[in-house]
């Protein structure tokens, strides 16, 4: 199991590549919550994420041997930069297994740091069993995402830097995949001031960690399903669960909308940009996953910022669904004219704005002289779309709310 000394051992190696990103105390959240928030900001490291740091560490303590014969790993985007950009920096060649549904922008964002980038099956685990593959045909040295001491310890260099900017933080929230993340920290913290208390948060569609503590051995999951890309495995690592057994205080998790409210919040109110895996452990504290107090100083880990636009849009999107900004009804009128203006000015009245309009006559649902009609809708809330939705039915429309 890794130890403070290997973490601190690991700062001088990350910081010849990674940033000393900072922590911004938030009065939004803080004035949402009651506690006394404050961000780390480690979206803003160089490759948007802190997979730079653990990666560094250990191509840097790679033998000259193994470097010479060049890296290969396997990532879902955030960890396949990191290695790329350390790789280059220390002359090793580096191919990244990807999987085929990789977001775009980590495809291409990854190539331009100098790897060869190889897109192969479903999901990260069909990904790595391709990667070793490679690694044994290839005789290059794998560098794993999370299970590796080197990796983890990398990782941990981030809970050194929030001891030294804010010693007197008493809760951290951070995200779990595969666990390389957390157990870093967590052994660099509770190293340093055991009282800290370490939350892990995972995506409900990719969470095992909560039942392999349980069980107490690893549970793997069949599949994974969560906007989080960057959690998104089917397991927690060796190494890493035997920290997290040891280290961490309590495992919680988080649904899409909530992560995706909480991107939004941090997108709209924050003014800055996070993936999901980025935005969970403040989904978190936003949803209240877990207990705290009035005034306790927490620390969400904002992990990364690597989020494909399209994704971000889809985000986007269920954030204002679920904040009651922005609504799909769907209602049958009259093929006549003034029809659709008599529903426009009930909608009018209630201040709503139009974002589109959508006609079908040809629907079999309807009469022959009826259209069907969707309207997608602004809107200010939850209340007032109770209020928009009891007024078009007050006005004799039957009316289906799709989203």
């Amino acid at each position: 199991m890794i130890e403070l000394a290997d973490v601190e051992e690991a700062l001088e190696r990350v910081r010849e590549t990674s940033r000393h990103t900072p922590i911004e105390y938030s009065h939004t959240f803080s004035d949402m919550t009651g506690a006394e928030v404050h961000l780390k900001m480690e979206n803003f490291q160089r490759t948007g994420s802190f997979k730079i740091r653990g990666a560094t560490n250990r191509i840097m303590t790679l033998p000259q041997e193994a470097r010479d014969k060049g890296v290969v790993t396997a990532s879902a985007g955030n960890h396949a930069q990191g290695v790329a950009l350390a790789a280059s920096r220390s002359g090793v060649d580096s191919k990244i297994v990807m999987p085929e549904y990789a977001p775009i922008s980590k495809i291409n964002a990854t190539q331009s740091y100098g790897a060869e980038v190889v897109l192969y099956g479903a999901d990260y685990n069909e990904a790595a069993d391709h990667a070793h593959e490679l690694e044994e045909s290839e005789d290059r040295t794998y560098v794993h995402a999370f299970d590796d001491p080197y990796v983890m310890a990398g990782q941990g260099t981030i809970g050194l830097e929030i001891m030294d900017d804010l010693p007197e933080v008493e809760t951290l929230l951070v995200p779990i995949g595969g666990g390389g993340l957390i157990s870093g920290i967590a052994t660099a913290v509770k190293g340093r001031n055991p009282d800290v208390r370490i939350v892990g948060v995972q995506a409900e569609g990719a969470s095992s960690v909560a039942q392999s503590l349980q069980k107490g051995e690893i549970y793997e999951r069949d599949s994974v399903d969560t906007i989080a890309d960057g959690i998104a495995t089917r397991r927690v690592g060796d190494q890493p669960f035997e920290v997290i057994r040891e280290r961490v205080d309590e495992v919680v998790t988080v649904s899409d909308p909530e992560i995706a409210m909480a991107l939004t919040y941090v997108l709209e109110r924050g003014k800055t940009l996070v993936e999901g895996a980025g935005a969970a452990p403040l989904a978190a504290l936003l949803f209240e996953k877990f207990d705290f107090e009035e005034g306790e100083v927490i620390v969400p880990a904002m992990c990364g910022g690597n989020i494909d636009l399209n994704t971000l849009t889809t985000v986007i999107m269920r954030g204002l669904v679920a904040t009651g900004r922005y609504v799909k009804i769907k209602t049958v009128l009259r093929d006549r004219p003034g029809s659709l203006q008599d529903l426009l000015d009930v909608i009018s009245a209630k201040k709503a704005n139009i974002y589109a309009i959508q006609h079908d006559r040809t629907s079999r649902q309807i009469g022959m002289a009826d259209t069907e009609v969707e309207i997608d809708l602004e809107t200010r809330g939850h209340d007032h779309v109770e209020e928009l939705i009891e007024a078009i039915r007050d006005a004799g429309y039957e009316v289906e709310v799709l989203v």
